[in-house]
């Protein structure tokens, strides 16, 4: 069994709807003008079709209505689309005229259904007090139109009408009730990471006040006794070599539990250090020349195979250049002495990138998560950031060998 089973794909037609979804989203905050004047162009053309094809004629009371009048309600109708997301009411406003008169002289384009889109932005965007007029606006016409003419009930053809806003009502309040609370998860979120920064922030300031503490004690302890027992031997040398002796011994014991418990105080340091250290300017494919040639100083063989031109940014670089360097690490710890590493690194379009690195050793490793370090859990981490997959295990069908193999996707627009 993999190793890293737990870091799997998402499903990939899921992944590509979602993709397609966030682009056309960051397109139309790009360009909101764009994508209006395409989406009022579509019914433009829609009621011009209609009125040049004489199909409004299947469904008139009145089929000698005057072309240029048709014309005007078809473009006065279908044109205030335009501003549909930021003036909505205006938009339904300024379409009301144009609907009672196609309403009066019984043409009864299918132009006048488009007042439904300003209804749904205003059920999207404006508080709900605004639909009561909203919807007298677009009943007027109806009610013109069967106290002129008479065809239909009055329930049949006002109910059928109240059914059309009402849907374009929930369908503008169903979308307005998830953005809102889409919006409260993100600032959840943001308020949840800035908490947990605080909190991390607080707790290295209590670890370093207790390694400031622990390490008073233990110098000031341990110098304390080796001081005395220095100073006694000294003394006890001419008089009593055996007590000189012992006070050698007991100088040797307590300068190693000394060493011991500041070696362990140094690792949390270091842990610290490396944390300053990540706000300077950090590694990127540039030097990976000189990591590799490091390794190869050190006894490990290093053959580096690339494909592409790379175009990823500095943070994709950093996590690229961090799975080599801990993967070669772990060969040179484990991978015994005649181990030799492959690299393969292929770049793709919009920074992805695919990074495989195998070795032949033959040193025991280990894939209990409770024996483990921190280097794989970091590399998954660093991956996961940019929405990748690292798997890493035994290479299959042989007896020696380990295999780290990274892949990052395409970078998505924001």
């Amino acid at each position: 069994m993999d190793p890293v089973t737990e870091d799997r794909a998402p499903e990939p037609l899921t992944e590509y709807a979602h993709r397609i979804t966030r682009r056309v989203r960051a397109f139309d905050r790009r360009h909101p003008l764009l994508w209006d004047l395409h989406f009022a162009g579509f019914w433009v053309t829609a009621a011009l079709t209609d009125y040049s094809g004489g199909g409004w004629r299947n469904i008139a009371h009145n089929v000698d209505v005057p072309d240029r009048l048709l014309l005007l309600m078809s473009l006065g109708l279908s044109v205030p689309l335009l501003w549909r997301r930021t003036h909505p009411g205006a938009v339904l406003a300024a379409m009301a005229p144009f609907a009672l008169v196609n309403a009066w002289t019984g043409a009864a384009i299918q132009a006048s259904l488009l007042q439904l889109v300003p209804v749904y932005h205003l059920a999207l965007r404006r508080p709900l007090h605004h639909l009561w007029w909203a919807t007298a606006l677009f009943i007027t016409p109806v009610l013109v139109s069967v106290a002129r003419y008479g065809e239909g009930s009055w329930d049949q053809q006002i109910g059928s009408q109240l059914m059309s806003i009402t849907v374009a009502v929930l369908i503008g309040m169903t979308v307005r009730t998830r953005r809102n609370y889409t919006e409260a998860l993100e600032d959840r979120a943001r308020r949840l990471e800035i908490e947990r920064d605080q909190q991390a922030r607080l707790a290295t300031a209590a670890e370093r006040t207790r390694i400031a503490r622990e390490m008073h004690d233990i110098l000031g302890h341990n110098l304390s006794v080796i001081t005395g027992l220095a100073d006694g031997g000294r003394y006890a040398a001419g008089k009593s070599p055996e007590r000189a002796a012992q006070a050698l011994d007991a100088i040797a014991t307590t300068s190693r539990q000394a060493l011991t418990e500041l070696r362990r105080l140094l690792d949390v340091m270091r842990k610290e250090e490396e944390d300053q250290a990540s706000r300077s300017p950090q590694p990127g494919l540039t030097d990976l020349d000189q990591l590799l040639d490091g390794v190869r100083s050190a006894g490990l063989p290093v053959h580096l195979t690339t494909h592409g031109s790379p175009t990823l940014t500095p943070g994709r670089q950093l996590t690229v250049y961090r799975v080599i360097q801990e993967a070669l690490t772990n060969t040179l710890k484990h991978g015994g002495p005649d181990a030799t590493a492959e690299i393969e690194l292929t770049y793709a379009d919009r920074g992805a990138a695919t990074v495989t690195i195998t070795d032949n050793g033959n040193g025991s490793r280990t894939d209990d998560p409770t024996r483990a370090g921190r280097g794989l859990p970091g590399m998954r981490e660093r991956t996961a950031l940019y929405g990748g997959t690292l798997e890493a295990g035994p290479l299959p069908h042989t007896e020696h060998g380990w295999r780290v193999r990274l892949h990052l996707p395409e970078e998505i627009p924001q």
